[in-house]
Order: structure tokens, then C-alpha cells, then sequence
């Protein structure tokens, strides 16, 4: 870094300058240099605390006001501002013991604020109550705290008017409209929150252009805006944090990542444990290694985000990582009695137990399901007797709770169908699911996995298609918007039950819808209708009729560059070696004109699938896949060595 220079008697003028223009990085260099010849200048320590209070380095702050009040102990201000800093830290028992030192009467109000702040943090609600019930009331700060407690009491209401009371006195505050928004997305009231959100997005764009909002989204290289005080008081990490969760519970998973992305810019080093938070969990699904990083980095620190240890701890379970579950588990018992509610707690223990003892999890599983399925029959009740009553409020109430107990129940009965579904006992499978149908018929993720449970007993394909059907119709203007998988077992239920006209009707509105998809995104792949074909091809395969079937296989890879990917290799690869290993025992025989166009099929993929790997590394994977073998070039080569050696 360049050395800042300051001319002779322009001393003061100059460093004041800085701070109104808010160059505080600038003002540290000059004062950290001036420290050198003057070590205990109390002018260069105040001005320097307070600079790096301003670009959010508490720490730094916290050693420049320590280093004051020792000398300058008659200072008592320095000892406020002290405890300031190590409140921002969340070295919490020290900030008390600081605050209780000062007499001084002038800061009695500001000393009452911080201690309701450090109890607040400690979550210690009722003291944190009493020291705000003591705070003066025509301060509007004392109004804003009242609605922090009335929201850890969840009492969002209530708390949402205070914040709005704090609005009309004020005026315009970012941080409470966030709050406010807040209390609206806690009520699930989510087109509320966004109408706060966008308010405040809108004003920080239009009075802070400086913070690049939405730049990095555009594709702008920016450089980091820091965690300055200005980011600070627009609230727009808060925001953006606040509009991807609620995009995120609406399942606009894309919207979501942006509203990630169009937050200002800041250095990964920057990031505040919400957003990296966020960051892990909504981009799971694309890097999920990285993802899983995060958290346990987030999980080390203190204090982390509430979520992060319950998060962590489901998708281990989803990524079946069941023994770093259980140790997680086993050594955070302080977090399991704080964060997680005895549902969820017993429903890990039963996840982690499918591993060791499956019987035993299927036990507990059913425990759950049947305090669950007591509960919803208990509200049905409820809902008919207030319909009764016409108590339009109670039925409102009791609907909810209908809604978030079947949210809870979904889960927990999709757990004991996979116990089932991964020894393939399909029927038992079944089973579990028709004794939940009076709770769950109209829930998608219930529909969908009856469909396939159906679909794979072979003999039940026309139940599978009522199942397949509602789901397909619900997104029939954008079949792209569903998965292949799903698309591709409706059509072959058609053609097994002799639809084959309403297989074909799909696929043609598959093409079609693909081919408008590639002209407005030359550059992106779609898979749904080669998968479709795939799924076909594989059946006739499955059937015996590898001639038609591998026809079939290969056609639907073509063009190579736009249809080879690591999902269709894997259902071409199947049905290769199905029957490269029927040949080997001499149960088929190719035609020379198959053998000759399976033979340039692989040559194909072998050229085009350089850069494509066969398997998706799992995270965590302590060994990694060899990066040379992991490719469709390899194992292309390796299957027609093994065809060319059976033919000749």
C-alpha cells in the first residue's frame, strides 16, 4: 500500500477531511504510522477506535478504547465505547462487567441499552426486558427494543407494530422496516415482507449507487465494498439474506441465489456468518462439498446462526453421511437442547439409526408418525367444529397448524418408505403410503412418490399414470419445469398400457419446448427428451429386444455435443453392458449392421465425451475419483474393447 502523506500543519484539517468523506482505511494508515513515533497519543488511539468502529473491525476497535481507558481511566466515555466493541465481539461477560464500572449519570440511558442488548444476545429474554422496561420512553429506541423481545417472544403482531410505531415517529429507518419485513415473513405473510424489502433495496440503489447492488449478478467485475458503516445502516445484507429465504420458501431456488448474488460486494474473508450461512445452503445442490464446508466452519464459530447446527445435521442425513451426523450430534449435546425441538431431534436419531439398525428406526419412525397422525385427525376436528361455530379466526388458526403438522408428518413417512424401498419391497412400500392417504392425497411429494412405487411393481403401470398425470398437468404449459425422470416413466406406463399415442403427444411437446429452449439458450443442454428415450430404449432392453432397444439408445444421444452428459451416460452404460453380457453367455445375437453402428456409437462418444465425467464426486469422498478414468472417453473405450473382443 502506497504511503499516504500529510503535509506539514495541515494535520488536523486533513485527517478530519477524511473521516466527513468517509475515507476511514486511509485515516487508519496515516494514524497507525503516527502511533509509531507516539505510541499513547490519546487523540491518534480515540480517532483510530473510532475509525475502525466505522469499517466494522470491533476487534481493532475494542484493543484502541482498551488501551484508553488505562490511560485515561478519568475518561469514562472511552470505557462505553469500550464495552461497545466487546459487545459487537460477543465477548458479552466482559462488555457487562466494563458497562457496570461507569458512573457517570450521563450515560446512564446508553449503559441500559447495551446491558438489554448483551442479555438479549445471551438470549437471558426476561433481564433483557427488565433493563429496556427501564430504558427512558420517549427515546425511540426504547419503542424499537420493546418490538425486539415482543419478536423473541414470538409475538410477531405485536412486535410488527412497535416497529411500525418506530416508523411514524422516525421516519424512514432501514433497519426497522427490516424488522418489520422480518416479522411479515415470520407470519408467513411473504408478499408484506417483500413490499418492505423492495422499499428498502430501492433506497439504498438510489442513495448509495457506490455499493454496486446487483452488479455481481450482471456479470460486472467489482471490487469489495468492505463492511463500512454505510452498509451497515441500509440494512441491504439484512435484506438480501431476509428476500433469498423467503424466495427460497417459495422454491424459486434460482431467484433465491440471486438475491445472493445482488447483494453489495464483499470478499469471501468479508462475509458475515448469515450470508455464508445462506450461501451453503443454497447452493447445495450445485457444490455441495464447498457447501458442507461452510457450515462446519460455521459451526466452530461463536456465536453461529441458529440454523446452521439443525441444517447441517438434515443434510448429512440427505447425503446419507450418517456416522458425521452422530458424531455432530454427540458432541454438540448443548446445541441439540437449544436449537432442536424434540420432534426433530428424535426424527435425526431415527435417520441415523436406518444405517445400524433399520428395524430399530422403522420403530421409532412409527412413534413419530402416529403422535403426528393423532395430532392432524385431532385438528380435522377442530377445523369441522369452529366451521360449525363459524369462527372464521379459530379455523384459520387450526389450518396452519393442520399445514405445518403435515409438513413435519411428510418426512417422517417418506423415511420409513425408504427403508423399504432400498431392500426394493415395493408392496410394503405401498402400504405405507395408502394408510397415509386420508392425511396426505393432495400433497405433491406424496403423489409423486406413490407414482413411483407403482411404477416399479411392473404390473400396476395404469394406477402409476393417475398418479404421473396430475402432476404433469399441473405444469402442462412448461414440461421442462418437470423432471425427466418423471416424464419418461409417464411415458412408458402409456406405452405398457397401450397409450402409445399419448406417449408420443408428450414427446412431441417436449421437442418442441426444447427446441424454443435452445433458441433462446444456444449455449445450455437439454436432456428431457433423450432421457425419455433412454427410459424407452432401456425398457425394450430390459424386454429382450436389445435390437430396437439400442437403436433406440443410440439415436437419442444425437447430437453428441448437445444430449452427452453424465445422466444419459448412465442409462446408456446400463443397457451396454446388460447386453454385452448377455452375449457373453450366447443368449443374443447382432445383427453385422448393429454391431458395425455400435461400434461408431462409441467412437462418438469416446470423441465427444473428453471433459464429460461418469460420476458426480460425492462430497467429503476421502478418496477421490481418478480425474483420467472418471471420463465417458474412458469407459467408451473400455466398452467397445470389450464388444470388439465378443463379436470377433
Amino acid at each position: 500500500m502506497a504511503h499516504l502523506r500529510v503535509f506539514e500543519g495541515q494535520y488536523t484539517q486533513t485527517i478530519y477531511g477524511m473521516i466527513k468523506e468517509q475515507k476511514y482505511s486511509d485515516v487508519i494508515q496515516i494514524l497507525n504510522t503516527e502511533l509509531q513515533t507516539r505510541s499513547k497519543s490519546r487523540a491518534a488511539l480515540s480517532l483510530l477506535g473510532y475509525c475502525y468502529y466505522k469499517i466494522q473491525d470491533f476487534q481493532s476497535a475494542a484493543d484502541n478504547y482498551e488501551q484508553l481507558q488505562q490511560l485515561h481511566p478519568e475518561v469514562e466515555e472511552y470505557k462505553l465505547y469500550y464495552a461497545q466493541c466487546l459487545y459487537k465481539i460477543g465477548s458479552f461477560p466482559e462488555s457487562t462487567k466494563i458497562s457496570c464500572q461507569i458512573e457517570n449519570p450521563t450515560f446512564h440511558a446508553r449503559i441500559l441499552k447495551l446491558q438489554a442488548a448483551i442479555k438479549f444476545a445471551e438470549e437471558d429474554l426476561p433481564n433483557a426486558k427488565t433493563l429496556v422496561e427501564q430504558c427512558p420512553v420517549e427515546d425511540p429506541d426504547t419503542e424499537y427494543n420493546n418490538g425486539c423481545v415482543l419478536f423473541k417472544e414470538k409475538r410477531y403482531e405485536e412486535a410488527c407494530a412497535k416497529f411500525n410505531t418506530v416508523l411514524q415517529v422516525s421516519g424512514f429507518r432501514a433497519d426497522t422496516c427490516y424488522c418489520i419485513a422480518l416479522c411479515h415473513y415470520m407470519m408467513k405473510q411473504y408478499t408484506n415482507a417483500l413490499k418492505f424489502i423492495s422499499d428498502i433495496i430501492e433506497r439504498g440503489i438510489r442513495e448509495h449507487p457506490e455499493l454496486s447492488v446487483g452488479m455481481e449478478t450482471e456479470g460486472v467485475d467489482v471490487t469489495s465494498v468492505g463492511n463500512s458503516q454505510v452498509l451497515h445502516d441500509t440494512a441491504l445484507v439484512e435484506t438480501f439474506n431476509l428476500k433469498a429465504a423467503i424466495e427460497y420458501q417459495l422454491k424459486n431456488y434460482e431467484t433465491a441465489r440471486e438475491a445472493l448474488t445482488d447483494m453489495p460486494p464483499r470478499s469471501e474473508e468479508e462475509l458475515d456468518s448469515v450470508t455464508l450461512h445462506n450461501q451453503a445452503l443454497m447452493n447445495m445442490e450445485d457444490n455441495p462439498t464447498q457447501g458442507f464446508e461452510k457450515l462446519q466452519f460455521l459451526l466452530q464459530q461463536v456465536p453461529c446462526p441458529p440454523e446452521t447446527f439443525e441444517n447441517l445435521l438434515l443434510l448429512y442425513c440427505k447425503y446419507e453421511y450418517y456416522d458425521l451426523a452422530a458424531d455432530v450430534l454427540a458432541e454438540n449435546d448443548h446445541l441439540g437442547a437449544k436449537y432442536l425441538s424434540q420432534y426433530l431431534y428424535d426424527y435425526i436419531d431415527a435417520k441415523i439409526m436406518t444405517q445400524s439398525s433399520p428395524e430399530e428406526a422403522f420403530r421409532k419412525l412409527e412413534e413419530i408418525s402416529t403422535q403426528h397422525t393423532d395430532k392432524l385427525r385431532k385438528l380435522t376436528k377442530q377445523v369441522q367444529e369452529h366451521r360449525q361455530s363459524h369462527n372464521d379466526e379459530a379455523v384459520k388458526r387450526c389450518v396452519e397448524d393442520y399445514d405445518e403438522t403435515l409438513e413435519h408428518y411428510i418426512p417422517v413417512l417418506m423415511a420409513q418408505a425408504k427403508i423399504y424401498w432400498d431392500r426394493e419391497n415395493y408392496p410394503q412400500v405401498e402400504k405405507i403410503f395408502r394408510k397415509s392417504v386420508e392425511f396426505c392425497s393432495e400433497h405433491d411429494a406424496w403423489k409423486l412418490n406413490v407414482a413411483h412405487v407403482l411404477f416399479m411393481q411392473e404390473s400396476k403401470y395404469k394406477e402409476a399414470i393417475g398418479f404421473y398425470e396430475a402432476i404433469v398437468k399441473k405444469n402442462y404449459d412448461h414440461l421442462l419445469s418437470i423432471s425427466a425422470i418423471i416424464l419418461a416413466n409417464l411415458c412408458v406406463s402409456y406405452i405398457m398400457t397401450g397409450h402409445t399415442e399419448d406417449a408420443e403427444e408428450i414427446m412431441k411437446k417436449i421437442e418442441k419446448e426444447e427446441e424454443e429452449s435452445a433458441y433462446e439458450e444456444p449455449d445450455k443442454k437439454f436432456y428431457h427428451l433423450c432421457i425419455i428415450n433412454l427410459v424407452i430404449g432401456t425398457l425394450y432392453c430390459v424386454k429382450g429386444n436389445y435390437e430396437f432397444g439400442i437403436s433406440r439408445i443410440m439415436k437419442s444421444l444425437e447430437p453428441y455435443n448437445k444430449k452427452l452428459g453424465t445422466d444419459t451416460w448412465f442409462y446408456v452404460k446400463r443397457c451396454f453392458l446388460s447386453l454385452l453380457e448377455n452375449m457373453a453367455k450366447h443368449m443374443v445375437l447382432l445383427k453385422d449392421s448393429i454391431a458395425q453402428e455400435i461400434i461408431q456409437f462409441l467412437e462418438h462418444c469416446e470423441a465427444y465425451g473428453h471433459n464429460v465425467p461418469t460420476v458426480v464426486e460425492q462430497p467429503l469422498d476421502q478418496q477421490p475419483i481418478h480425474a483420467g478414468r472418471n471420463t465417458i472417453t474412458y469407459e467408451a473405450r473400455l466398452l467397445k474393447a470389450l464388444f470388439l473382443r465378443l463379436v470377433e
